[in-house]
């Protein structure tokens, strides 16, 4: 049996190696490695607690904001903080527009390319490009003269002899399936979305001042003030105005272009909706209450968690059933067993072979990405999670959407649990986001108008009224899944910090049961036509949309460490 090793897997953040045994021309093993150490929660020891979600959202230079909103809330938690409802109005708007953003550039610009053969579209006929086009949606760019138009900029890049990010692309590959025409309309959308994405995420720039790393993130609330009497009110009329225009644009090229999109390609491949199961248990924390966290009657995203793919089921989750594994992962621990997060260690130790190397040892450490349990069992989360245990839930709006999304498909709920499933879970999730962002808007405008303004609480502000020993815990559903913060404070000061984040859940490695993880387990079985252009393992992984830059992070290169001052 041959080992197959995929090392770096590109179009995604930071740095993953897949190693797959193939037996048969099939993967009959798998290993998922993380190859960078993340050293955050080394940073923040002794950093002022309000302070850590600016140094937090340096986890990712993407998802950003999301390790913010998780930060604030972690601290808000140990030391008893009440939000406002602007404030968590405001981050919702923040963290739903990352999120619809997110999904936009992962389905075309990172994972497109995966299904679409870039070059055939030169081959299409741009009349039937059209045709195509005005079938599945009403999209108003769908003239033969547009589509042509497109074929000439695609022919310019191909003659110029510059492919950019399109020359490692294995086009001509067996496994590419749609006609020269989808091609040349996902061709299009690819470059739509990208000057459409640009435009929709100034969204971040007027509600967090910047983007990406948003700055108006406070403990106690957010820092863009409402009142009229307040000088320099970011908050007005013209804003909302502003920003109902960009979401009104947003949720139109949500249904109209990305979500068709999806629906007209996933049945040329109906085999991957077969492929790429996984570990059939998916968790989810919940998130987006109308209160917010704590809120969770009215989650958008419920919370629980779905075994062994029984939708009739949904088991309640218990934030202290978490546990981290590091059986095949370089840290040691104190003492060996897997650790809660609240009293989770960071002591990288490397023992694997040095780079330069054929293969990892994978009967010993690995991976610099620890191995996150609920009670013991290896789960999946992020959009697929999010849409399974919402539609077990009953959740009207996620059970609505699935219901017709496989009615258009001729399918069975069955057909979710695959690579195909994650595709189009992530795009019936970015539909609903964008239609909860005007909801929200509206909300945030109809209390400008009525004077209720207040979007800080001060309160537990000054840490003299800390306690002198506090802990804490802060979640968001982020665009991959479940993301957890953990904060321990002392002396007004972090003691310890730890961040569990959903590429680490999915792209973990073993545990010390053995146990695969969502990444490792999702390969197994998957057929592989050419090993020297593994297409067929780069759909499987993509569909997770992994982001290693969350779940790995960089280190002084001479392994050096530093004595930070101590806050407060």
């Amino acid at each position: 049996m041959a080992r197959l090793v995929v090392d770096p897997v590109n179009r995604i953040e930071g740095h993953l190696r897949i190693e797959a045994q193939m037996d048969a021309g099939k993967v009959s093993d798998a290993w998922s490695a993380g190859t960078m150490f993340r050293g955050i929660e080394m940073i923040l020891r002794g950093r002022d607690p309000r302070e850590a979600w600016i140094w937090a959202q340096r986890i990712c230079g993407v998802c950003t904001m999301v390790h913010a909103i998780a930060s604030v809330r972690s601290v808000e938690s140990a030391l008893g903080i009440e939000v406002p409802e602007n404030a968590h109005l405001v981050r919702h708007l923040i963290a739903g527009s990352q999120m619809v953003q997110d999904h936009v550039i992962h389905f075309y610009h990172l994972h497109a390319l995966d299904w679409v053969d870039v070059a055939a579209a030169l081959k299409a006929d741009p009349a039937k490009t059209s045709q195509i086009a005005q079938s599945i949606s009403d999209y108003e760019k769908s003239s033969t003269t547009y589509f042509k138009g497109i074929q000439q900029r695609v022919k310019g890049v191909v003659d110029s002899g510059q492919l950019s990010l399109f020359a490692s692309g294995y086009w001509g590959h067996p496994a590419y399936k749609l006609p020269p025409e989808v091609n040349l309309l996902a061709v299009a959308h690819y470059l739509e979305a990208l000057a459409w994405q640009k435009d929709f995420i100034r969204i971040h720039a007027a509600l967090g001042g910047k983007n990406p790393h948003p700055q108006t993130f406070l403990v106690g609330g957010m820092s863009t003030a409402m009142d009229p009497n307040e000088p320099f009110a970011v908050i007005n009329s013209d804003q909302i105005v502003f920003i109902r225009d960009l979401v009104k644009g947003a949720k139109k090229f949500v249904e109209q272009v990305y979500l068709p999109d999806v629906m007209a390609i996933a049945p040329m491949y109906s085999d991957w909706f077969s492929r790429g199961e996984g570990l059939g248990n998916f968790l989810c924390y919940g998130d987006y209450g109308a209160g917010g966290p704590n809120d969770t009657g009215s989650f958008l995203f419920p919370r629980g968690m779905v075994l062994n793919r029984d939708i009739t089921k949904v088991y309640p989750i218990d934030p202290a059933k978490i546990t981290e594994s590091i059986a095949h992962s370089w840290y040691e621990y104190s003492s060996p067993e897997p650790k809660h997060p609240s009293v989770g260690e960071t002591n990288p130790k490397y023992t694997g072979p040095k780079p330069p190397y054929q293969q990892l040892d994978v009967d010993k450490k690995y991976s610099w990405l620890k191995a996150p349990r609920y009670d013991g069992k290896p789960v999946e989360v992020g959009p697929l999670a999010r849409m399974v245990v919402g539609y077990a839930s009953g959740q009207p709006e996620i059970k609505a959407a699935v219901d017709g999304a496989l009615k258009a498909l001729n399918a069975q709920p069955s057909v979710l649990f695959s690579t195909l499933g994650r595709i189009a879970a992530r795009a019936l999730e970015t539909q609903i986001m964008a239609r909860h962002l005007e909801t929200w808007v509206e909300q945030l405008a109809s209390n400008l108008a009525h004077g209720k303004v207040a979007i800080f609480n001060p309160a537990r502000w000054d840490p003299s009224t800390w306690p002198d020993h506090a802990s804490g815990y802060g979640w968001h559903e982020a665009p991959r899944g479940a993301l957890g913060h953990w904060i321990e404070i002392q002396g007004r000061a972090i003691k310890n910090y730890q961040a569990v984040v959903p590429s680490t859940w999915n792209a973990g490695p073993r545990d010390e049961q053995g146990q695969r993880g969502a990444y490792e387990a999702s390969l197994l079985n998957t057929p592989v036509a050419d090993p020297d252009r593994p297409l067929e393992i780069l759909r499987t992984v993509h569909s997770f949309d992994p982001c290693l830059a969350c779940a790995v992070h960089v280190i002084d290169a001479k392994g050096r460490r530093y004595t930070l001052p101590k806050a407060g």
